[in-house]
């Protein structure tokens, strides 16, 4: 019986092979004599062309299959406006339409498109809900807008296009629908079971503690690690138990992830232990002058198992290490209760060793301790009290940055919004922008009308110095998706007055067409 090769085969195998060691077949296949056999490597690829036209010709329509299930359920929501949804078909396809090159990179204002029209409630035309999954799966930090406005045309989708399986496994702030039921606990993938018990504790914090609760023996350490991040949403005191009993894990970074939980509710068996041993570590003298510092002389048993590594990961020396780690997780409610000053007294206090009272080295560990408790606990008073008041020019002095121990721009992050604002105006205003890119990282978008003009003089101050505009490139990148669209005149006057075709001329002018962009997507979106 002799079994005649399919002619595509023949030239894959010879392809492989070579055709120095595997002559072409040529008069096995029915289109040879349409090629040169002159030179072999050409012939073959000039055959495997004419195959795959041929291949392609004779392609049959494949059986009708079964209909893809019952539709998608139905979306209240009301559909965007017609401006808006060729807005965002422009950005989804990065096209900058008339703007031309001086426009930001649109890919960079689709967040807070997507983020505006999930705030109204908004869902968008079906025939652009591929579009938007296509670029959710390029870009993750889209995904929790995308999914919210895809909605249940876009979970149904999903379910039916192995590339956007990612929707099923994103938690969103509004979750698109409730969990029926814990298979998908017992049998889903690693990221699809965190969003189910993420979804799970906003719904049902206690439902969702007794599933993980369940399964927690026989999960492996690197899981056991993000389920207990999952624990934030709704964190009580009725997790107390179960993270207590999380301290004696035998994984050190689940250890150290339990106690941080642990720290940041108050009335906790551990932040008492903590608060013990930082009122033994910290005091206030006699004479009520100064405090005094004794830090841990050594990290035994009890203080392991409540978090504090034996060895310091950062280089630091082990005492002062075991201090900051200390005074961190305690309660800041502490001091105020211990000293009865105020957090701005105890830090306005100097900082003495125990030993020898002249001393302040331990004043920067304190202070830092703090910020880093401060943080943790989402404590305004705290935060507000270790930045200092918003910094104030002083005429004819020399502008110098306000103390602030630890990462300034964590701690504002933990005042109100319009705070936030107010204090990195006045910091911008006296320090101008070279240190305020973090700053304003930790503000919230867009910036207030007072902030923009604060950001707009700014800039206008460092193109009339002579620097260049890539020496504020962070800043730029971010003005243009964060300054208040109303301030688009502003920025367009700063243009006309920059020399012709300089780079600050272009800069501006780049930043005006971006910020006349947002105001008509922003009012598209208000319809």
């Amino acid at each position: 019986m002799t079994i005649t090769q399919d002619p595509w085969e023949t030239l894959h195998t010879t392809a492989l092979l070579g055709t120095d060691r595997r002559p072409l077949p040529a008069t096995a296949l029915p289109f040879a004599d349409a090629v040169d056999q002159g030179d072999p490597a050409t012939a073959l690829l000039e055959l495997a062309a004419l195959a795959t036209v041929r291949r392609r010709a004779g392609a049959l329509p494949v059986p009708a299959t079964e209909p893809p299930g019952p539709p998608a359920a139905e979306d209240p929501r009301p559909e965007l406006p017609e401006p808006a949804a060729r807005r965002l078909a422009v950005l989804l396809s990065g096209r900058t339409g008339s703007g031309g090159g001086t426009l930001a990179n649109l890919a960079e204002l689709l967040p807070q498109w997507l983020d505006t029209a999930r705030e109204r409630g908004l869902r968008p035309p079906a025939a652009l809900v591929p579009g938007l999954l296509d670029a959710a799966r390029a870009r993750s930090e889209l995904r929790p807008d995308a999914v919210a406005l895809a909605g249940p045309l876009g979970r149904w989708l999903a379910e039916r296009n192995p590339d956007w399986r990612f929707v099923l496994r994103t938690a969103t702030a509004e979750p698109p629908r409730q969990p029926t039921d814990d298979r998908l606990w017992h049998e889903g993938l690693f990221a699809e079971r965190v969003t189910h018990l993420t979804l799970l504790r906003r719904r049902d914090p206690a439902a969702g503690l007794e599933l993980l609760r369940g399964t927690w023996s026989t999960e492996r350490a690197e899981d056991r690690l993000l389920f207990l991040d999952a624990l934030q949403d709704g964190l009580s005191a009725a997790d107390e138990p179960f993270l207590e009993a999380a301290l004696g894990d035998r994984s050190k970074n689940v250890r150290a992830t339990a106690a941080e939980l642990l720290s940041t509710l108050p009335g906790s068996a551990l932040a008492r232990r903590m608060a013990e041993r930082a009122r033994a570590a910290v005091r206030l003298a006699d004479t009520g002058t100064h405090l005094l510092v004794t830090p841990p002389a050594e990290c035994d048993a009890q203080m392991q198992r409540d978090g504090i590594a034996p060895k310091s990961p950062t280089g630091r020396g082990e005492r002062a290490w075991w201090f900051g780690e200390v005074v961190a997780a305690a309660p800041l409610s502490l001091w105020p209760r211990s000293t009865g000053l105020t957090p701005e007294q105890l830090l306005a206090l100097r900082v003495g060793d125990s030993i020898d009272e002249t001393t302040s080295s331990w004043a920067d560990d304190l202070r830092e301790a703090w910020a880093r408790a401060a943080v943790r606990q989402q404590d305004a008073d705290w935060a507000r009290a270790l930045l200092g008041p918003a910094p104030v020019a002083e005429r004819g002095a020399r502008a110098r940055s306000p103390r602030t121990t630890g990462a300034p721009a964590k701690l504002l992050a933990v005042l109100p919004p319009e705070e936030r604002a107010v204090w990195t105006a006045a910091f911008i205003r006296v320090h101008g922008l070279g240190e305020a890119f973090q700053l304003l990282g930790a503000c919230a978008t867009p910036w207030t009308p007072p902030l923009s003009t604060a950001v707009v003089a700014a800039l206008a101050r460092a193109a009339a110095s002579g620097a260049y505009p890539w020496s504020h490139s962070g800043v730029l990148g971010m003005t243009e998706r964060a300054l208040a669209p109303e301030t688009a005149a502003a920025v367009e006057e700063l243009a006309a007055g920059a020399a012709p075709d300089s780079a600050w001329s272009e800069t501006f002018a780049r930043l005006a067409g971006t910020l006349r962009f947002r105001a008509a997507m922003l009012a598209e979106l208000a319809g």
